[in-house]
């Protein structure tokens, strides 16, 4: 066959053997199955992950079948290396519909940035912040307010379902998102600063007292954090980060409402201290790991 090596796969729910052509072949199953090849031998690479719409999961279990076949991957799923498709869902617009323009288009991501951005910023000009802050702080946080709305919203939810895209609720300053996480950051670091101490001294002579319930919830909560990220990177599954970051926020706001949890001042300042720069570190990881730039003023 002119050098073009077939690999037959008989699927369950293919009648017909599904025929996948070498890297000769332009078609995308040969293309892909030639880049898998690639990637395996080349590149040495241990996990490769196609993210893609949720209908090309098929098309992708029988390209990872002839990678299999031909030898580049191991039988089993959970040995190394392995190939991954991550399927999602539809982007809905208030209609229920495919996420369009006016006209019909397929909206393009950076028309979509820039307008959460350009209302980002309105948002800050009309909280005063103009008249507070530099120019150069009015666009970095209108930046990573805006993008990071659209990312977390985004993230958020589980990827193999649909959702409706709406930019009132993406940057609304209150409910699971962006705005209100990063804020919620942002206040934290208001915290310490106000307390007038220095945080890397507390951090090397201080010691964590965890005497009030509402303390412990957080510590405990805080201490989950290494074990969502595995269970997050394992099931490709950003949105469980997303639930735990957001779960973090609403457990520290209720230690910091309670009047027997008062920080600076207290008896136990030091230690509230140093677990409100926990937090604020914790909340940091999880914005990294998600793309999204972290704020310290609002």
């Amino acid at each position: 066959m002119n050098g073009i090596n077939p690999i037959s796969l008989q699927s369950s729910k293919v009648k017909k053997p599904c025929i996948f052509i070498s890297i000769f072949n332009p078609s995308s199953s040969g293309l892909y199955v030639a880049i898998c090849r690639y990637r395996l031998n080349e590149e040495k690479a241990e996990w490769i992950i196609y993210v893609t719409d949720v209908g090309q999961q098929q098309h992708f279990d029988m390209v990872f079948k002839a990678a299999k076949r031909a030898g580049w991957l191991p039988q089993g799923d959970n040995s190394y290396p392995k190939a991954s498709h991550v399927g999602f869902g539809l982007v809905l617009g208030e209609d229920g519909k495919r996420f369009r323009t006016r006209n019909t288009e397929v909206v393009r991501l950076v028309d979509l940035l820039d307008e959460a951005r350009s209302r980002s910023k309105a948002a800050l000009i009309e909280r005063g912040k103009g008249e507070e802050w530099t120019e150069e702080e009015i666009e970095s946080t209108a930046d990573a307010v805006g993008y990071g709305a659209v990312k977390y919203a985004d993230l958020k939810n589980n990827r193999l379902t649909n959702y409706t895209f709406n930019f009132d609720q993406m940057l609304n300053d209150k409910g699971n998102t962006a705005v209100y996480l990063l804020y919620a950051h942002a206040r934290i670091c208001s915290i310490i600063r106000r307390s007038g101490k220095d945080v890397d001294e507390l951090m090397n002579k201080g010691t964590l007292v965890l005497e009030h319930k509402d303390e412990r919830d957080l510590g405990l909560h805080l201490l989950q954090f290494a074990e969502v990220v595995e269970e997050a990177c394992t099931n490709l599954l950003p949105n469980v980060l997303c639930d735990y970051l957001y779960n973090l926020s609403e457990v520290f706001s209720k230690f910091y409402s309670n009047p027997e949890c008062k920080v600076i001042g207290s008896d136990n300042e030091t230690s509230r201290l140093l677990l409100c720069e926990v937090t604020a570190v914790v909340m940091r990881k999880c914005f990294n790991l998600l793309g999204i730039t972290a704020i310290y003023k609002i």
